[in-house]
């Protein structure tokens, strides 16, 4: 299974003037800790990383002081994260089916939910990880008047990793493409060209450091996480 990871932002909402991704976080960056997990799969066997051309004597550091077990390839990011993951497919190799693409801030995702979508990708087309929405959700319009209350046992908040076949999900980065649509994640990029997507279950700790708050519930989880193991 192939493994691309979009890399290729900065760190404005964590107030950071460099790539998030290569902040300390328990005294690795936290691009290593998503590396470690990933290269932990035993259903993973190659990794691609999608980062600006910039960040790739840091990366090659990282790379260097994990001495991972598995192949990792760099590859030019785009101007945007669905740029970026276009790149990504056009650098696979020719014989690769099926891909997960995973957020290198989620860097608590754990080596059995790789796995998991892993597995579940090769039964279907295109998978979101994603955990069932616990608060109520409000629909507000531009003037902050509730407008509606969707019923929350329908509602999933979506995460990565997400998997798909690769030839149809290239075919649809084309269509994105050609018609100028602009996504938040690959998963919507599939369903608005007609593709069922389904839904794998996360996990409660797989958040997205994006804030300084993320990074410090990430030091507490990384913490318990080594405490439990002893």
């Amino acid at each position: 299974m192939y493994l691309l990871i979009p890399a290729a932002g900065m760190g404005k909402r964590m107030g950071s003037d460099r790539n998030k991704l290569l902040l300390s976080l328990l005294k690795r960056p936290i691009l290593a800790w998503t590396l470690l997990a990933a290269s932990s799969s035993v259903e993973i066997n190659s990794i691609g990383i999608i980062s600006q051309p910039t960040d790739y004597e840091a990366i090659n550091t990282i790379l260097e002081s994990l001495n991972l077990s598995k192949p990792v390839q760099l590859i030019q990011g785009g101007a945007t994260r669905q740029e970026s993951v276009y790149n990504g497919l056009k650098a696979l190799p020719p014989e690769a089916q099926q891909v997960l693409i995973h957020d290198g801030a989620r860097c608590l995702a754990t080596p059995g939910l790789f796995d998991r979508c892993a597995f579940s990708v090769r039964e279907c087309a295109g998978l979101i990880a994603a955990i069932p929405v616990k608060d109520t959700i409000k629909v507000v319009d531009s003037s902050g008047i509730i407008t509606g209350t969707p019923d929350r046992k329908n509602l999933w908040a979506a995460q990565t990793p997400q998997g798909f076949d690769v030839k149809l999900l290239i075919e649809c980065h084309q269509l994105g493409v050609e018609n100028g649509w602009e996504v938040t994640d690959d998963a919507a990029l599939f369903e608005k060209c007609g593709y069922k997507v389904k839904v794998v279950a996360g996990e409660e700790t797989n958040l997205k450091v994006t804030t300084p708050q993320d990074l410090a519930i990430a030091e507490f989880i990384l913490n318990q996480r080594k405490i439990n193991l002893g």
